[in-house]
């Protein structure tokens, strides 16, 4: 009986543990804070890195958006991954793929 009663609580307690789930924002989507970001700024406009997610600020909010080609950045977001395409070595990290040129990274369409 101890037996059973000592798997039934490792069990319990296992299956009770909480677990961080990180969530992305759908494109549009418009949040309050943006935690740990770099700035990239490209014909004018301010945008914002967070965890590799993009954005732009307006009104004290951040709304996700597709980073536009051609963005210089000078590091690689936390979690990329190394991709040859036809030969050609390129960095991607949550669907967004950037080429190095010369200390920096630029984003591209491949």
């Amino acid at each position: 009986m101890r037996i059973v009663m000592l798997v039934l609580l490792v069990g319990f307690l296992i299956t009770s543990c909480a677990t961080a789930v990180r969530v992305r924002p759908a494109r549009g989507v418009v949040v309050t804070k943006a935690h740990h970001q770099k700035v990239a700024v490209h014909r004018k406009v301010n945008y914002y890195r967070s965890g590799g997610v993009w954005y732009v600020k307006k009104n004290k909010v951040y709304k996700k958006v597709r980073v536009p080609v051609g963005v210089r950045v000078a590091t690689l977001p936390r979690g990329y991954k190394v991709v040859r395409v036809r030969g050609v070595k390129y960095y991607t990290c949550k669907g967004v793929y950037y080429k190095r040129s010369g200390k920096q990274y630029v984003v591209v369409t491949v």
